[in-house]
């Protein structure tokens, strides 16, 4: 039997022990309450959360991945911060993985025991060929998943950097990870729906960790995205107006030097920054390691 008494993540909200008599007006307001609750508990836990988006920038210097596995919505969040990853920085989709336990399939339909698995976490990173220059984040809102548990272990074993994130303080996945993060939102405002308060606490924090580490290896100039992907319409004329802003360009330029690029937002900014040919921006770019301030000097 499993014994879910300790864990903050299962006990009742006094808040909310009249939630079934509330009004819509009542309800959406005590829910908002308890949300606000969360972004101070994150608050909380940087001082842990600073050494693991360190080792993801370390990871990703050596050539390493970041890759986060988790169960339902742990998982599907890990899932959702690493495909919004390509896009938005321009990064492969093997430099940022999302594992769920039960496969793509459990992004919309749970899949009965997947979850409770050792070794299925274990087989995951076997399969993704883990080495040692990886960052492993195991994600479990209740801090005992099996699933994550196993993959910890492995990750472990081929020496790649192991993190985790639970929403219960003394976790057990934390026994299993170099660099454990406790985030702690309290009770939910529906007892034991981990999607709610646990849930934004989890994104709150992966999306710390992918965005800063990607600012660690040159994704971003100023507070720009200079290596987003121009996928669509809207992207296009975003990547214009990020080149318009790094340089004080017109559109008219901004367009030009896009196209000459090849839509590459940051070598399109280099060009223009730096007075540039395609070929020279390039030369630049890789001199600087990517960072477009580097190119600059």
């Amino acid at each position: 039997m499993i014994d879910l008494s300790t864990l903050t993540t299962e006990r009742r909200n006094t808040e909310t022990f009249n939630l079934d008599q509330m009004s819509v007006h009542e309800a959406t307001y005590k829910m908002n309450q308890e949300d606000q609750k969360v972004a101070q508990a994150v608050a909380e836990v940087l001082p842990e959360v600073e050494p693991v988006t360190n080792a993801v920038i370390q990871s990703f210097k050596q050539g390493g991945r970041l890759i986060y596995m988790g169960a339902g919505t742990s998982g599907r969040l890990g899932v959702l911060d690493a495909a919004e990853c390509v896009p938005t920085f321009g990064v492969p989709a093997t430099q940022v993985i999302g594992l769920i336990a039960g496969g793509d399939q459990a992004m919309t339909v749970a899949v009965e025991g997947a979850e409770d698995s050792l070794e299925l976490g274990r087989q995951d990173l076997i399969d993704l060929n883990l080495n040692s220059n990886d960052t492993v984040i195991g994600i479990a809102a209740s801090g005992r998943t099996p699933y994550v548990i196993g993959g910890l272990d492995y990750a472990s074993e081929v020496g790649a950097t192991t993190a985790s994130l639970s929403c219960n303080k003394d976790a057990e996945i934390s026994k299993h990870a170099t660099l454990p993060i406790e985030v702690d939102c309290g009770p939910e405002f529906l007892t034991g729906s981990t999607r709610l308060k646990s849930g934004t606490a989890q994104k709150l924090i992966l999306n710390m960790i992918s965005t800063v580490a990607m600012i660690g290896i040159g994704k971003v100039y100023n507070n720009l995205m200079v290596d987003v992907k121009p996928t669509n319409k809207k992207l296009v004329e975003r990547s214009k107006r990020i080149i318009m802003q790094s340089t004080e360009c017109t559109y008219e330029q901004a367009e030009a030097k896009f196209e000459e690029a090849n839509q590459d937002v940051k070598l399109a900014i280099v060009m223009i920054l730096t007075d540039s040919s395609a070929e020279e921006g390039r030369e630049k770019l890789a001199k600087a390691n990517g960072f477009v301030k580097q190119t600059l000097n």
